[in-house]
């Protein structure tokens, strides 16, 4: 198939010329309707992959994304180039996703976004069979395998829509990181029709991966920080510390901000753009930093604390030199770490007869009534619920992630629906009503200029922006806009950044709320293992850093070299060639007998200062045991 057509809508949308590594295979296999699994890394553009074919093609591309913030943004930025894009979200009203799917049925929409447990709705799925569908892009795809590290129940639902729509319409699942069994399980679960799996390498060439066993962290990042040049993220657990070590660092003499998901967007957005642009140099963050980073020239990642699995850490870490010049990835490590990492599965699995005890609590707080609920949105304010029924946070925040992965409901943590307008009233009934009420005229032309689009859907619109326009109030414009309502010319939805709580199922009473023992096992023992992956990894002296990481998603590759810990083999004055052979013969020899080190030495037919270096080394690695009679064997 040629691939021209797709490059020159490449250029004319988003102005390159050239596609990156995979982007163009995964094109072609989508335009040849095949499903398609793309594995791309963090930066490697996933969303040019399904945007690139819509627009080549006639028809509309439903992507389907958990991030709402993502959502958004991405639904604004084709909107900006004039490739007509709508989405479709909890939080939004039903008159609201009514409007915004009946457009996309009838208008030359090209992009129709929908978070996952908006799929299985009936209002969905009876518009759905009405669209003119191109392709099914799912993003995060990782979310559908409960073998992920982000296992999401409403996900399960999206090969439902095989049933209603063409059959011929291809679905092109896409994440950063997966290993073989997530693999596997994506395309059984999205009903794959044959096996396909597209990706590039995990390995990152250009990273520095580094492990630092320190107690003494402020220290070891003041000094780190005067040496390195560049800019970069340091990454946190809690709110807390993004706030407290920005202002340590500051404190020093360095230029730095925190940021969490508790900010104002508004306040994020600005602390976002003033490290991208290179005003800020470091960024002190919790995870809720990455989203729709394109910074190219990040030169270094720091991790304070140490993340809960393999996953999260390599996509953190993979925002770091995207310009594919040198960049480290450093692992902060210590002893109380390890505790405090272990202490987490307690909090994190919360006793079941507790996690039943807040789903009734979280029902009475939204009065829900026993049989119904089932699919209704409602605001949930966390400090409000946690304070009227006395309860812990870090307990409730886990019970309420865990009735998430039995797929009673759906935690938004954070979300900020801004203010929206929607004439409803006809042009000629609005100049009707424009002459016959002047006090109202000029505010009405004042929304139309600064608006597009307000009579076919609703428009997100901002006060205080109109304030500054109009010199009148925020509370005036408020007014203007209620009374408007009020007498049916606009539809008008005051902003909200309320936190949301979807009832995916009806509300149950408590002997019918099942949390299986078996489920609930099974996903603890995930949860540890990829902990334990976790610790290996930054407790591991005697491996490549790179290996461990290619290893853990499938992958082979020959040592880095770089690592702390090659760079500790490479002191030893020895070729990774002369450096293996070596070791391979002490290897085969241990397997067989047990000589001691002189002994051992002898019997290598290989310079004898190059095989003492060799066998120091395992030694001080753990890889051979000498005993008290000094003979060594091999630690398997």
């Amino acid at each position: 198939m040629n691939i021209e057509p797709y490059r020159q809508t490449l250029t004319k949308y988003w102005g390159f010329t050239s596609f990156k590594p995979l982007q163009e295979q995964i094109i072609l296999s989508v335009a040849e309707g095949k499903d398609t699994l793309g594995l791309m890394p963090t930066g490697g553009g996933k969303s040019i992959t399904f945007q690139v074919p819509a627009m080549a093609h006639d028809g509309i591309c439903l992507v389907v994304t958990p991030l709402i913030a993502l959502m958004k943004e991405q639904v604004g930025r084709l909107n900006s180039l004039e490739i007509k894009s709508a989405a479709v979200f909890s939080g939004m009203t039903r008159e609201e996703i009514d409007i915004t799917l009946e457009n996309c049925i009838y208008g030359d929409y090209k992009f129709l976004y929908v978070s996952p447990e908006r799929i299985a709705t009936p209002a969905f799925q009876a518009k759905a069979k009405r669209l003119n569908l191109s392709l099914v892009a799912i993003d995060e795809a990782h979310c559908i395998s409960q073998w992920g590290y982000d296992f999401r129940p409403s996900y399960l639902k999206i090969a439902s829509l095989r049933d209603i729509i063409d059959e011929k319409v291809p679905f092109l699942a896409l994440t950063a990181s997966a290993t073989p069994q997530v693999i596997e399980d994506i395309m059984t679960r999205l009903a794959f029709r044959g096996r396909n799996v597209l990706k590039t390498s995990f390995k990152r060439k250009n990273i520095l991966y580094l492990v630092r066993n320190i107690e003494d962290k402020p220290k070891y990042l003041l000094s780190t920080l005067n040496k390195v040049n560049g800019s970069g993220i340091i990454y946190v657990r809690s709110r807390k510390k993004s706030k407290e070590i920005a202002e340590m660092l500051v404190g020093n003499g360095l230029s730095a901000d925190f940021y969490h998901a508790g900010l104002t967007p508004e306040l994020r957005d600005k602390k976002q753009a003033a490290w991208s642009s290179g005003e800020t140099r470091v960024i002190v963050s919790t995870n809720a930093f990455g989203m729709g980073i394109d910074k190219a020239d990040v030169r270094f990642v720091i991790h304070w604390d140490i993340p809960d699995c393999i996953e999260s850490y390599f996509q953190e870490t993979g925002r770091a030199g995207r310009d594919d010049k040198p960049s480290y990835a450093v692992l902060l490590f210590s002893g109380s770490d390890k505790s405090r990492l272990t202490d987490t599965i307690r909090h994190r699995f919360p006793p079941v007869e507790k996690i039943k005890d807040i789903y009734e609590a979280l029902c009475n707080f939204l009065q829900v009534p026993i049989g119904s609920g089932k699919d209704s949105v409602y605001d949930f304010n966390m400090s409000d619920f946690v304070s009227k029924f006395r309860l812990p946070v870090t307990e409730t925040y886990n019970s309420l992630l865990f009735l998430q992965k039995e797929g009673y409901l759906e935690f938004t943590e954070e979300i900020n629906n801004p203010s929206r307008v929607h004439f409803i009233a006809g042009r000629d009934d609005l100049y009707k009503f424009q002459v016959a009420n002047e006090a109202f005229d000029s505010f009405i032309k004042l929304l139309l200029r600064s608006y597009t689009g307000m009579f076919t859907e609703f428009v997100p619109i901002n006060e205080e922006s109109l304030s500054k326009k109009s010199a009148l109030s925020r509370d005036t414009i408020y007014q203007y806009l209620v009374r408007l309502s009020n007498q049916n010319i606009i539809r008008y939805i005051p902003g909200k950044k309320t936190p949301l709580v979807i009832f995916t199922e009806e509300r149950l009473d408590r002997k019918s709320l099942v949390i299986s023992p078996d489920n609930y096992r099974l996903v603890k023992e995930k949860y540890v293992l990829r902990l334990n992956k976790m610790i290996e990894y930054a407790e591991m002296n005697n491996r490549c850093r790179s290996v461990i990481l290619l290893d853990y998603f499938g992958e082979e590759s020959d040592r880095c070299g770089v690592c702390d810990v090659c760079r500790e083999r490479n002191e030893l004055d020895l070729s990774k060639y002369e450096f293996d052979l070596i070791l391979e013969e002490i290897k085969a020899l241990l397997s067989s007998e047990n000589p001691d080190a002189e002994e051992l030495v002898k019997k290598i037919d290989y310079p004898e200062d190059k095989v003492i270096k060799v066998i120091r080394w395992l030694l001080d690695h753990n890889k051979i045991n000498r005993g008290d009679d000094y003979k060594l064997t091999w630690k398997n």
